[in-house]
């Protein structure tokens, strides 16, 4: 990477710190999007910092002072940040634009600190299949993945369009050599939204296992949602001219010829 590109990257990184501050633009929300997809690795910062802090090289006790149960407050926390940036920055733009859509984005990321809450406490509860922990567990993280599932596709993606030319896409498309791909991702999408649900069954690989996985699904999924959000984004500025090369008159003009040539041989007589 130039050092021009660091520079651009570390300045859009801080912009997230000072969310709310300043008019948000495509670049600062989708830089957003992508820290809501490492959640998993910003959590799990503190538990890095608390084993070589305290117990680097000697973990024999890591798992008894340092992980996610003991310390659930601080992990939520940090993981509810790009959560939290992304919601400043919705609520930003809506009184900015006062578009209503950047408040019902802002009830999708809001939901999803909810359903964090919630996670992180069934854990701090020794993660049972039964009681009142469990059950707002799975309420609030459906409720959250219907929300965010619906918005992938309808909003940020836009299909689901009528009249298009393939069923449950758009009119316009860009990829039109690999159809099969859109498909794909709409299925992989709603899947991956879903994947809270390998930790309920009882046994088998550990809840860190687990969350590993989760975390590296959640990261492909964000690699192809960046795919079909930015060729909505593209297609968007198209329909209202703000990326084209000619932009239609309003009125029919005919062809006239090129008297030019005609003027000068009378002229010159």
């Amino acid at each position: 990477m130039s050092r021009s590109s660091r520079w651009w990257t570390i300045k859009n990184l801080a912009k997230l710190f000072l969310s709310g501050a300043f008019p948000v633009d495509f670049t600062s929300f989708w830089f957003g999007d992508q820290m809501c997809s490492l959640t998993f690795t910003l959590e799990n910062l503190y538990f890095f910092s608390c084993v070589y802090a305290n117990y680097f090289p000697r973990i024999s006790e890591v798992w008894t002072t340092c992980p996610t149960s003991r310390n659930w407050g601080i992990h939520y926390f940090i993981a509810t940040l790009p959560y939290l940036t992304r919601l400043v920055q919705c609520v930003r733009r809506y009184r900015d634009t006062r578009f209503l859509g950047n408040l019902l984005n802002a009830g999708k990321y809001g939901s999803g600190m909810v359903s964090l809450l919630c996670y992180h406490y069934w854990i701090y509860a020794g993660t049972p299949r039964q009681g009142s922990s469990f059950v707002f567990f799975c309420f609030t993280e459906s409720l959250s993945s219907l929300y965010s599932c619906g918005w992938d596709l309808i909003v940020d993606w836009s299909l689901f369009k009528r009249h298009a030319h393939y069923p449950l896409l758009r009119p316009d498309l860009i990829y039109t050599s690999q159809i099969a791909s859109y498909y794909f991702a709409i299925m992989t999408n709603i899947l991956v939204r879903f994947i809270w649900v390998i930790y309920i069954p009882p046994g088998g690989l550990s809840l860190v296992v687990r969350s590993a996985i989760a975390a590296l699904l959640e990261l492909l999924r964000r690699v192809q949602w960046n795919f079909y959000r930015l060729e909505s984004e593209h297609l968007g500025n198209m329909d209202q001219y703000r990326v084209t090369r000619e932009v239609p008159l309003p009125y029919t003009v005919e062809y006239l010829p090129d008297l030019s040539d005609d003027d000068d041989d009378d002229g010159g007589m």
